[in-house]
């Protein structure tokens, strides 16, 4: 995600594992009032990777209790879909649970839905996964493969900052 992110607000990121990269990330989101929040809360995997498929015993974050909390939050983008164990499909098992009806706005990707909470309307977006596994889905899109056909160098990673711009 961050090299989309890098490219969308041009902030020149350091690429690498220290603090000063962390501080730097926390720095920008809260310039710009964005809070990131995986809704796993934790896991258990036989295989060591990112797949969400590989999920075992997951653990959820009360995500409904953050809402509350937070009166500010306004729209969720979830880095992937609804397919099991993404994260668009964790938030429909949360609003099912608190009774949660989400209201379809747009059915083409990124899908985005409307849901009413603790007396607020919201929305959420499932932007393509930011993962290399989801090129093959990218590359699948027809806005994608207009775009391809247009401009040969034109990439999955082109497309991706293009789709998370409008959201940001």
């Amino acid at each position: 995600m961050w090299p989309i992110l890098d490219r969308i607000f041009n902030i020149d990121l350091i690429f690498e594992t220290s603090e000063k990269a962390i501080k730097q990330r926390q720095v920008f989101l809260k310039s710009r009032a964005i809070g990131i929040c995986d809704i796993v809360a934790s896991a258990k995997r036989d295989k060591i990777d990112a797949s969400d498929l590989g999920m075992q015993q997951v653990e959820l974050r009360p995500i409904f209790k953050i809402l509350t909390q937070y009166p500010n939050i306004h729209t969720l983008l979830f880095t992937g879909g609804n397919s099991k164990n993404g994260p668009e499909y964790f938030f429909r098992r949360k609003a099912k649970e608190h009774q949660v009806k989400l209201n379809v706005i747009s059915d083409v990707v990124p899908r985005i839905h409307q849901f009413e909470w603790a007396g607020r309307v919201l929305k959420t977006v499932s932007l393509t996964a930011p993962s290399g596994a989801a090129n093959r889905a990218v590359g699948a899109l027809a806005d994608y493969k207009k775009m391809k056909s247009e401009n040969p160098n034109f990439n999955t990673l082109d497309y991706r900052v293009m789709q998370y711009a409008a959201h940001f």
